[in-house]
């Protein structure tokens, strides 16, 4: 089996040979897989940050355990995710892989018509790996649970993770009132972050949602702040 560096730094998605991008720790061979065991991962960290009950073995699963689970060649229904949501167990999250040819109008139905217990599911994550045409995104307005999408390339690392990221919590519908009546302030008073933000669509925010930002470190200490999902 073909080895790889886990700890390489993965950058870029062209299939360009530069210093320190995927294709150069990879073997010729493997990189589909990496890119899948990769995209997994995150997404199953996304899941967890977003009140899901996932396992610690799926949280740490390493390469070789990804490869001797799925094979060098993964099947992508095989690495479909559906898990429970901690607070409501019977509302799921289901994370469908998609494949490399165009995602048509077709496609979004074939999904639709696949999904099992479909009044339990919470919400539907596409991983794409291709370009999805106006059809098949207008056919998606059709389902009856919220829909994302994400490019496996957003996927391979967790934008979360970084170390200069600062600490967020997304507060409750409780917590953003009393927030709101303390400083006597409006929703559109507040600092504000893109629904299209990375870190927004990581943890699946929507709009209104108030998120608590503390930076450390530095001249500053420790600073709060919030910022409202618009």
């Amino acid at each position: 089996m073909a080895t790889v560096n886990e700890n390489a730094v993965v950058s870029g998605c062209d299939g360009g040979r530069r210093p320190g991008c995927i294709t150069s720790h990879v073997v010729e061979g493997s990189m589909e897989s990496y890119r899948f065991y990769l995209s997994r991962r995150t997404a199953m960290e996304m899941l967890s940050d977003r009140g899901c009950d996932v396992s610690d073995s799926d949280l740490s699963l390493s390469l070789t355990e990804f490869h001797s689970q799925f094979g060098p060649n993964p099947d992508l229904q095989q690495l479909s995710i559906c898990v429970s949501l901690r607070s409501t167990p019977s509302k799921k999250i289901v994370v469908i892989f998609c494949g490399t040819e165009e995602i048509r109008k077709q496609t979004m139905c074939g999904i639709y018509a696949g999904l099992p217990n479909k009044e339990n599911i919470h919400r539907l994550i596409l991983v794409l790996q291709s370009k999805m045409n106006s059809y098949a995104r207008k056919e998606l307005e059709k389902y009856p649970f919220k829909v994302e999408t994400f490019h496996i390339c957003d996927l391979l690392v967790n934008i979360t993770k970084h170390a200069l990221k600062p600490k967020l919590e997304i507060l409750t519908a409780e917590e953003k009132n009393k927030l709101l009546r303390k400083y006597k302030l409006e929703d559109k008073q507040l600092p504000q972050m893109l629904e299209t933000d990375g870190i927004a669509r990581y943890y699946g925010l929507e709009k209104g949602k108030v998120v608590k930002v503390t930076y450390r470190g530095g001249v500053i200490g420790s600073l709060k702040t919030y910022r409202c999902v618009v």
